[in-house]
């Protein structure tokens, strides 16, 4: 995602020498040519582009249930914010998309490809947040873990409210800097400006997530879990297997950007991330429902499962006063 995104139109097609206005509905051999240049690239979008909308169904159900019908616990005040990542997340990749992809159909260069630098940051944004957000909650349970008796009786009541605000502005201020340095600014800086990010991301909070939850499920594997809410710590796990599996190559994709740059493959590695986004929703209802002989309730008392685990209470051995009897 380093390259200029005003510079990733003149890959799309060539453009002939004549006049906008003969260009702008194309001739049919020209357009022939370019739709069968980028047959891949547009197959690819369009099932992000599907993805993308069903996934902000799921989520927008979760902010809404999360946001308005569901307590709240430090748990999930976190879920919350990833849910608001994810569905930023999506609407800016499908806005990026068809943007992206309008050239292609149309095989002349529009105006509104302007706007194409805005999105390119705000999936940026809401990309890194979502991994800064997991590795929060990561990091936190995995300190509950351990350190039942600290979390309990010493956990600031505000931390997941710092925590979510200095998050996501770190989040924005990258995202800023690649804005206006790489897409408005001048392309000399813009290298240090990715190649911080890359670190950060890469080989920082990646790394310090999957410690966690390797020291997590190490503890409980050694302790009885019955003692521990395993629905609450199913999600974990699942959430972070999926986001290694499906948005860890956007993260190497923007690394090796360094040296190569193949417009299939960032669709490709788009188009995984989006199934990321719009697998968490899927991961709640189906942990949530587990073990049932068959779907009862609402999805909201599904949720409530999940979410309404007291993670600190049962941890030191105590009756859970928020649960909901699985």
């Amino acid at each position: 995602m380093d390259r200029h995104p005003n510079n990733m139109t003149h890959d799309w097609c060539t453009v002939s020498s004549a006049p906008m206005e003969s260009t702008a509905y194309g001739d049919g051999h020209n357009s022939t040519w370019c739709l069968a240049q980028h047959t891949p690239e547009i197959i690819t979008g369009s099932i992000t582009l599907l993805i993308c909308l069903c996934g902000l169904v799921g989520n927008g159900s979760i902010l809404w249930l999360l946001g308005f019908r569901i307590r709240r616990n430090p748990f999930t005040a976190y879920l919350l914010n990833l849910a608001v990542a994810d569905t930023c997340f999506l609407l800016c990749t499908s806005a990026f998309l068809v943007i992206y992809h309008m050239p292609m159909l149309s095989c002349f260069q529009s105006q509104i490809l302007q706007l194409l630098p805005l999105f390119h940051s705000m999936v940026l944004l809401m990309y890194s947040t979502s991994l800064y957000l997991l590795t929060a909650i990561s990091v936190e349970r995995c300190v509950g873990v351990l350190w039942p008796f600290w979390c309990r009786c010493h956990r600031p009541k505000l931390l997941s409210a710092v925590m979510c605000s200095l998050l996501w502005g770190l989040a924005c201020v990258f995202a800023g800097l690649v804005y206006f340095v790489c897409d408005r600014g001048k392309p000399g800086h813009c290298r240090i400006v990715l190649e911080t990010l890359c670190f950060l991301n890469f080989c920082f909070f990646t790394p310090f997530m999957i410690l966690s939850n390797v020291i997590l499920f190490i503890k409980l594997k050694r302790s009885s879990w019955q003692h521990h809410p395993a629905r609450l710590y199913t999600v974990i796990f699942l959430t972070v297997f999926f986001y290694l599996l499906f948005g860890i190559p956007l993260s190497v994709q923007i690394f090796l950007n360094f040296f190569v740059y193949t417009n299939f493959v960032f669709e490709i590695c788009l188009l995984l991330a989006s199934v990321n986004s719009s697998s968490n929703p899927v991961i709640y209802v189906l942990v949530g429902s587990y073990g049932k002989s068959r779907f009862r309730g609402s999805v909201k008392v599904v949720l409530q499962r999940v979410f309404e685990e007291r993670a600190d209470s049962q941890e030191v051995g105590e009756t859970p006063v928020m649960g909901i009897a699985a």
